[in-house]
């Protein structure tokens, strides 16, 4: 009998999963349908699928070698549609329904190109319903408020990594955000000097 490939593990993701499922909870209604962006392990989709049996998942994530990871995270499931390739990049969505619920992408906009930010707003401006909403979740750099060492440090270790990446102001990605029509309803506070950001339409 051939073993299930073993998923890949994030203790960030371990760590973090709750406070942010606890936010979903809150601003989420009881059913949906969700496009999770760079799903990475799989985690965050199978954590948050399994709390909220009344909405579709979708996780897609750019690296097709991540998909096996998040299938076998998300095996059993039912509210879990099958991990697919997907490129925030890409000139056109065309496989990827219109309507949706919430679009969630977490640990995204630090760790890609500026270009990345400028595409994920247009194509969730495109895809959303009127009262769907976009979530993304991590460091950001917040105009007048001190940024924490930590955060320093790893935008510096990003950057060293590829110098198309780092952490983002808040006030460039809502300039990112309101050229595509959508508006920031709240920022919201998380553990590790993170925070989620909930994007609306206008």
């Amino acid at each position: 009998m051939t073993e299930a490939p073993r998923p890949a593990y994030s203790a960030a993701a371990e760590r973090n999963r709750g406070p942010i499922l606890e936010q979903l909870l809150r601003l989420l209604p009881a059913s949906g349908s969700a496009l999770e962006i760079a799903a990475g392990t799989g985690q965050h989709a199978a954590h948050f699928a399994a709390a909220l049996p009344g909405w579709t998942w979708q996780p897609t994530d750019a690296d097709a070698n991540a998909l096996t990871s998040i299938e076998a995270w998300c095996r059993g499931l039912p509210n879990v549609r099958p991990a697919r390739q997907l490129d925030v990049l890409a000139p056109s969505w065309a496989d990827i329904p219109t309507g949706l619920d919430l679009i969630y992408a977490s640990n995204l906009l630090h760790i890609a190109p500026w270009a990345v930010c400028t595409a994920l707003m247009k194509h969730a401006s495109q895809h959303l319903r009127a009262t769907g909403l976009l979530v993304t979740y991590g460091a950001v750099l917040i105009d007048g408020v001190p940024t924490a060492a930590s955060n320093l440090a790893f935008d510096a270790d990003l950057r060293a990594r590829n110098p198309a990446w780092g952490l983002r102001r808040l006030a460039d990605i809502e300039t990112q955000a309101q050229e595509a029509g959508l508006v920031l309803r709240e920022t919201i506070a998380l553990p590790a000097n993170n925070h989620l950001l909930v994007w609306a339409l206008a």
